[in-house]
């Protein structure tokens, strides 16, 4: 009997690693799909859509993809800037970050800092669910490596300009500029720019909220850090 058990365990055990496999292996052809073929959606952009259609049947999300050359420097400048500093330098994690944000948090006895790298940002946006479980910070990473291995710098800022929230229902740079200044992606000036950049953490909010202290004492900080960044 107890041998009968513990062949059922195993079989169990092997199909459920097998199904983890081919999960990965899935999540694996999409992002080598995405090399050379460009998102038209994303798991967090679904999730957005279905809560605004739970309340409004009609609601539609803002977004346009642009390409890469097509969104102006200093808006790469200034995500570099406010979100991830050694992004060009390293390979899809900043161990320096993530330890800081620990110490910080660990200090305030809540989450109030992210160590989380552009890579990671998009890992997630790309993929997963906005639940905060270890299951999902550990889908995350390994996504995170999938794309550092198979994409280059560029590509992965591309597609996160692209796929980033910047508002209740915008998405990416080009639906940013249009939402808040009414201008292509490419024309946004270093302070349009620092503002989109100082969004980011709560873009909801921000939108509701364009004129909060915190938001322009960050845009402020944003413009200061803009000429050391290094984008790709």
């Amino acid at each position: 009997m107890l041998k009968k058990i513990g062949g059922w365990l195993l079989r169990i055990m092997f199909y459920g690693l097998a199904l983890i496999l081919c999960y990965q292996l899935w999540l694996f052809a999409q992002v080598c799909w995405w090399i050379k073929f460009n998102p038209s959606s994303s798991a967090f952009m679904d999730t957005r859509l279905e809560t605004m259609q739970g309340l409004d049947s009609e609601a539609k999300l803002q977004y346009r993809w642009v390409d890469y050359d097509n969104i102006s420097g200093n808006l790469k400048r200034a995500l570099i800037a406010s979100e991830d500093a050694k992004f060009v330098d390293h390979e899809g994690f900043d161990w320096d970050g993530i330890q800081k944000a620990y110490e910080k948090n660990k200090k305030k006895g809540r989450i109030v800092a992210g160590g989380s790298t552009i890579s990671q940002q998009l890992a997630k946006n790309l993929f997963l669910s906005t639940k905060r479980t270890p299951w999902r910070k550990a889908e995350e990473a390994v996504i995170t490596v999938m794309l550092e291995t198979v994409m280059d710098k560029e590509r992965i800022f591309e597609i996160y300009l692209n796929v980033i929230e910047w508002g209740d229902g915008v998405f990416g740079a080009e639906a940013a500029a249009q939402h808040y200044y009414r201008i292509h992606a490419k024309q946004l000036s270093p302070a349009q720019a620092a503002k989109l950049a100082a969004m980011v953490p709560n873009p909801r909010y921000y939108d509701k909220h364009r004129e909060a202290s915190g938001l322009l004492r960050k845009t402020n900080i944003i413009l200061g850090r803009m000429g050391d960044s290094d984008i790709p």
